[in-house]
């Protein structure tokens, strides 16, 4: 793993050289994926090469924790933009009764908006942080998370992000949290799913799976949300 992770780090730098920018930018969440991205990137571009930005958003006070906790561990750079009173006053502009699903979304969409308004005034590329595991069954949101110049992460299964965690010495207490968007106190990716990443993992590695009815939640994730990973149809003549 050690060999992929210097693979992984050789291609960062040179997608950043290629586009002529001065580093990169991500999203720090508190949870594995953003903080091994981060470790990652520094490890790949220095200090001044990665800014992590962290964006509450009504969040559990918990994860900006983490994320401090992460910027400080690896040492990068970090600032905070609170976007709470934005995704309100949108929310009230909008003036529609939208459910939890939707206001998720938007929330990411804001962080995304965010992150490029930092980018493009400092010369920086944006990152995702979404994994295989997420990537192939659709869990991210669309022009969200998913607005990204590079995924870095997204040939790896959460098994590895895990792995590589270790390697990248990121604090334990973010490699044993269970994963979770953060949405509400007590949700996490697995409860939203209804599979653990460990049945997921092996079905993506293998294509075995023993528990037909997670088998089949997979396949419909997967086929539901391959709109995500396919470019914008275009009408040709």
């Amino acid at each position: 793993m050690r060999n992929t992770i210097i693979q992984c780090e050789q291609w960062l730098r040179d997608e950043v050289a290629k586009a002529g920018a001065s580093g990169i930018i991500l999203g720090l969440s508190g949870g594995i994926d953003s903080s091994v991205l981060a470790a990652l990137a520094r490890e790949s571009l220095g200090k001044n090469g990665v800014l992590g930005v962290i964006m509450p958003c009504h969040s559990i006070n918990q994860d900006e924790q983490d994320a401090r906790l992460l910027a400080e561990a690896v040492d990068v750079n970090f600032t905070r933009v609170d976007l709470s009173n934005t995704f309100d006053f949108l929310c009230e502009g909008i003036n529609l009764e939208l459910s939890s699903l939707v206001k998720s979304n938007m929330k990411a969409r804001l962080r995304m908006v965010t992150l490029y308004a930092i980018a493009q005034s400092r010369n920086l590329l944006v990152c995702g942080t979404s994994n295989k595991s997420e990537y192939e069954t659709g869990y991210f949101t669309k022009y969200g998370d998913s607005g990204v110049d590079l995924m870095p992460l997204a040939s790896f299964l959460k098994r590895e992000i895990r792995e590589m965690a270790k390697i990248l010495h990121v604090p334990e207490r973010i490699i044993t949290k269970a994963p979770s968007a953060g949405l509400y106190d007590g949700q996490t990716d697995e409860g939203d799913m209804g599979f653990t990443y460990e049945t997921l993992d092996e079905y993506l590695a293998t294509g075995k799976i023993s528990d037909e009815k997670a088998k089949e939640r997979i396949d419909v994730m997967r086929r539901r949300s391959e709109h995500k990973r396919k470019p914008i149809p275009i009408f040709k003549f």
